[in-house]
């Protein structure tokens, strides 16, 4: 894909699109283009970049609402909302480094059609769960707009967070509308020192279960955790258990102090102060562990999946996977697995049967492939294989939204 196509506003889109779908063309839809290696590989005709499409359009701190064009950076709106002592609750993801591509690149509209999601998932939700409205086109080249500016907007279909997570694939983002909240006011992280999986997974159980308000709970085990060396306290070179504990400083204190006395009898204690836990949890939020230096070779770098699972399931996969050589980190309470390959096969037979042998699609659970060559990629179920019945709903929605197969076809699944 050398040709690209770089509307400045949301006419130019529908203009693009229309064109593209009366020439028979494919478009690839794009930010900055710090996450075009997600998903599947495909080979479309150019590249629609929305870039140019950049700036906050509306911000109220006190309705805790803002509004931006779909290219704006990240980066900007997150300093704009700083300001205001407010944040992007869900801590969206940064995908640069995982991908080899510079840190805080990525953009609003990138994050919305990953449906991207941090270490606060399990509390705060995901980026769908933040979307109050938008502004899109369709692969009909027809401009539409969805949702609005409060919470309570929606009548019919919740199209924004419909499409949060289609990968570009069912419309391109103009402009989207999101909630924000408050930033607490700090932060600490209690650790447990040298837990295994299962029994991390309990403790990280307990404490989110608790009255104490955890925020995060990770887990590093010992072959990973030498990766955050610069980031923890001397000593823990051992496996490390990390529980986030935010709001203002006197609460923070009863709430470790209670955590403590439950915890002390599973393994050492330590904790890490406002700035340390700051770094820790973006270096979890980002798996910097497994980050790839910018520029460096996806096709030879070592494949990662991200699997998703039911909390105290994900030691479970992970001891069938360290089996194969890969190295872990665990998010969400146990919830969320990385996984590290110990080259570039991605071994799709392996994640798969394990996922299955823990009742992975009964119980919601899915493996997705995030770094892998482009030859894996376009062989491979990126993304966890659909039912009959979901696949056929899939293939409405795309026909409903892209009957001419004009956005990003086969970014998620083959033939859709």
């Amino acid at each position: 894909m050398t040709d690209h196509l770089c509307p400045r506003d949301e006419a130019d889109v529908v203009e693009a699109v229309r064109w593209a779908a009366a020439e028979h063309r494919t478009l690839d839809i794009a930010g900055s283009g710090s996450k075009l290696a997600l998903g599947r590989h495909i080979q479309t005709d150019l590249t629609l970049e929305l870039k140019g499409l950049s700036g906050i359009t509306l911000y109220e701190p006190e309705e805790l609402v803002l509004s931006a064009k779909a290219g704006t950076p990240i980066a900007e709106i997150e300093t704009a909302i700083a300001a205001s002592s407010q944040m992007m609750a869900f801590e969206p993801m940064d995908y640069g480094p995982l991908l080899g591509q510079p840190s805080g690149a990525g953009t609003l509209g990138g994050l919305m059609s990953c449906n991207l999601a941090g270490p606060r998932r399990p509390s705060a939700g995901a980026a769908r769960d933040h979307a109050l409205g938008l502004r899109a086109v369709s692969g009909r080249g027809e401009a539409f707009k969805a949702g609005g500016r409060v919470v309570k907007n929606v009548t019919g279909y919740d199209l924004p967070r419909g499409l949060a997570g289609s990968h570009g694939t069912l419309a391109a983002f103009t402009e989207l509308t999101i909630k924000v909240l408050p930033r607490p006011e700090s932060v600490e992280t209690l650790l447990v020192l040298g837990l295994d999986e299962a029994a991390a997974a309990s403790v990280m159980s307990a404490a989110t279960g608790s009255y104490y308000d955890v925020s995060g709970a990770a887990h590093v085990p010992a072959e990973t955790v030498a990766r955050l060396a610069a980031i923890l306290p001397s000593g823990a070179e051992r496996p490390v258990t990390a529980l986030r504990l935010e709001g203002v400083t006197p609460s923070i204190l009863h709430r470790r102090g209670k955590l403590e006395e439950m915890l002390r009898p599973r393994g050492e204690l330590a904790h890490l102060e406002a700035a340390a836990s700051l770094a820790f949890w973006q270096a979890i939020r980002d798996v910097t562990p497994f980050a790839l230096p910018p520029g460096g070779d996806l096709d030879a770098a070592k494949a990662i999946w991200r699997i998703s699972v039911a909390p105290m399931a994900g030691a479970g996969i992970g001891a069938v996977l360290r089996e194969a050589g890969a190295s872990c980190l665990y998010d969400w309470a146990g919830g969320l697995v990385w996984i590290e390959m110990p080259d570039a096969a991605p071994r799709a037979e392996i994640v798969r049967a394990a996922l299955a042998a823990l009742g992975g699609d009964q119980s919601g659970g899915h493996a997705t492939l995030i770094r892998a060559s482009r030859a894996a990629r376009a062989a491979e179920d990126v993304f966890q294989p659909l039912d009959s019945v979901t696949a056929m709903l899939v293939k409405k929605m795309k026909d409903g939204f892209d009957p001419s197969r004009v956005l990003s076809p086969g970014r998620m699944y083959a033939g859709i």
